[in-house]
């Protein structure tokens, strides 16, 4: 997502962004939506749809080739090195197919692999940690039914000491425990419906929000920005800050801009966030996308530039 003014902090795309981002709206209002809308039939359908509201594809599939559909994602370049998201698909030898559903629940809710390391934090876990049962299941349904992607994991790209692995187990201790999204019974569905979006589903504070030392979020400046986001690109503020964040956007820019990615001023959102909106918040339901809207609207403005 990005501030009002977008053009002067490089948010300009190509041609060939525009065609892309508005591809992927009207694909949510066919196809994608009328999967959305058939998620009750089962597990898989509603798993993919919760593949996409997680933005598990653009992190995990290198290419828009078929056979590299969740084989491995980009480099994820940060403070601390290159990370590479993994293969995973169902292949036994490079993805998860020998992982048994358990090892996955480990994997989203408590950063543990299944031979008991710790991940690095650059897998939202964290955020993930609050997903419901119900919703682990499903994305695990759909994930055995993707086609399996013969290709081994890249292997990060780390100097010392952050390329120790038993360290993970330390950051662990300092900053993570584990948190099941809670509803607030004092606000409406459509408040908690955005809240589980961007909190858990959506992990937009894994982006959106600046880091200490050792990389773990500010929670007292959660989605103000931040100044050394991924590829060490600056992230915007979303909080509703009339001067920094999206104070001068109304819900129905905010829904918009999921589905289409146009700013108000007519721009098209570029870098990353077009990945996340060709990818994910494009194929949400509108339900979905105006949830996402009023959580991040009701916020309280914070001003960090």
């Amino acid at each position: 997502m990005a501030p009002a003014t977008p053009r002067s902090r490089g948010f300009a795309p190509p041609l060939l962004t525009v065609t892309l981002l508005l591809a992927a709206a009207f694909a949510a209002g066919g196809g994608c939506a009328a999967a959305a809308q058939e998620a009750a039939d089962g597990p898989v359908s509603r798993g993919e749809y919760i593949l996409r509201a997680a933005g598990c594809v653009a992190c995990h599939s290198r290419s828009k080739e078929e056979e590299a559909f969740l084989a491995g994602g980009p480099a994820l370049k940060t403070p601390f090195g290159t990370f590479y998201a993994p293969n995973i698909t169902p292949d036994p030898e490079h993805g998860i197919g020998a992982w048994s559903e358990g090892d996955f629940r480990r994997a989203l809710r408590h950063g543990q692999a299944p031979d008991g390391a710790a991940y690095y934090p650059a897998f939202p876990y964290p955020a993930y940690s609050g997903m419901t049962d119900s919703d682990v299941g499903d994305l695990w349904a759909y994930l055995r039914t993707v086609p399996p992607g013969p290709r081994a994991d890249r292997p990060h790209e780390l100097g010392f000491p952050f390329d120790l692995r038993v360290l993970n187990r330390v950051w662990q201790w300092l900053y993570f425990a584990p948190r099941r999204f809670a509803p607030d019974p004092e606000r409406d569905e459509a408040w908690n419906r955005g809240a589980y979006l961007v909190r858990h589903l959506g992990h937009c504070a894994e982006c959106h929000s600046p880091r200490g030392w050792l990389g773990a979020l500010d929670p007292a400046r959660e989605l103000a920005g931040n100044p050394e986001g991924p590829d060490g690109k600056k992230v915007p503020n979303i909080t509703p800050h009339r001067e920094y964040g999206i104070g001068g956007w109304s819900e129905t820019d905010l829904a918009f801009f999921f589905k289409t990615g146009f700013l108000p001023d007519g721009d098209v959102a570029g870098g990353a966030m077009e990945d996340v909106i060709r990818e994910s918040t494009s194929k949400l339901t509108d339900q979905d996308r105006t949830a996402l809207a009023a959580y991040l609207m009701a916020l309280p403005p914070l001003a960090l530039e």
